[in-house]
Parts: C-alpha cells; sequence; structure tokens
C-alpha cells in the first residue's frame, strides 16, 4: 500500500521474534524494525512495557495487529484504547477466540460446510475477538474449497481491504 502513494506512513513494524519475516521486509521498505524478543521477559507485563515503549517512542497514532500471536495484557490494551485493531480471518463472532487463528480456522469452516466466510477487522478489547466491529468482508466458498483454498481466499482480502480500511481510520472517514 505504501508503494502505491499511500497518505500513511508506518512508524515501525514490531515483531517479538528476531526471525519474523516481516522485519525484514520492513527492512527492504525502508520501514524501521524492531525485535522485542518475548523470551528475554520473565512476564508479560514486562513484554508488554517493552512494547509500549517502543511505539510510543515511534508515535504511532495506530497500533495494527496483522500476524502477532502473543496475548496482550489488559494493561497494555487500555494504553491503546481506541487505537489498537486486530484483523481476522473470518467473520467474527463466528470462529473466534481461544486457539482459532489462521489454519485452524480454514479447516473448521470447511469441516462445518460453510457457504461462506470472510475477514473482520476489529478493535483489540480485553476478550479475545470481540472487541467492535470496523468492517467486514465476506467472500463466497465451493463445496469443493481446501483450507488452503480458504486461505488463499482470505488472504487476497486483507491485502484490499486491510490498507484501505487503516487509511480511513487515521484520516478520518470511517
Amino acid at each position: 500500500a505504501q508503494k502505491e502513494q499511500w497518505p500513511v506512513t508506518f512508524a515501525g513494524v514490531i515483531a517479538n521474534h528476531s526471525a519474523a519475516k516481516g522485519l525484514d521486509f520492513a527492512r527492504s521498505q525502508g520501514i524501521p524494525a524492531y525485535a522485542i524478543e518475548h523470551k528475554e521477559h520473565a512476564t508479560r507485563e514486562s513484554f508488554d512495557a517493552a512494547l509500549i515503549q517502543q511505539i510510543d517512542a515511534l508515535g504511532a497514532d495506530l497500533v495494527v495487529l496483522a500476524g502477532f500471536m502473543r496475548i496482550l495484557t489488559p494493561g497494555f490494551i487500555r494504553h491503546f484504547e481506541g487505537r489498537l485493531i486486530n484483523i481476522h480471518p473470518a467473520l467474527l463472532p463466528k470462529y473466534g477466540g481461544k486457539g482459532m487463528y489462521g489454519m485452524h480456522i480454514h479447516h473448521a469452516v470447511v469441516e462445518n460446510n460453510e457457504k461462506e466466510t470472510g475477514i473482520t477487522i476489529h478493535f483489540v478489547n480485553e476478550n479475545y475477538d470481540e472487541g467492535n466491529i470496523i468492517f467486514q468482508q465476506q467472500v463466497l466458498l465451493a463445496a469443493t474449497d481446501s483450507p488452503e483454498h480458504v486461505a488463499e481466499k482470505i488472504h487476497e482480502l486483507e491485502q484490499e481491504f486491510f490498507p484501505l480500511v487503516i487509511e480511513k481510520l487515521l484520516t478520518n472517514n470511517l
């Protein structure tokens, strides 16, 4: 999105593993990238405090969780209340909650013979996948769709709509 004259600037990308592919991609695009290793912190609170410190230092207006798989503390969530969003690869409230991420969701969607699935972009609150919904987009499924094919459809939706929603949030058009 940023390559296409996106009116939004990345303050930085943060991962909890130094080997995260997103860090390499960010650096290749000239975006500041940081690893804050969760294993170097004795508690979630300590890890989240380090995250807060880094995000605040970057001056981010919006914190976007995209593939970030750590549970955040209530203190972290409150610190960024109204500025913390997540994308979920299903139409919440279906297939949300603990253990519902990535291919787990796509397998469940196929196993339950769903006719559609989609993405949900939502504000993060203290309950798994229960924050206020900002945007949803659905996609129809065929009876022959495999979980891998569902994942491809979801990835296409994420690529198309996540940047648009982020832009609208940051330019007060949503």
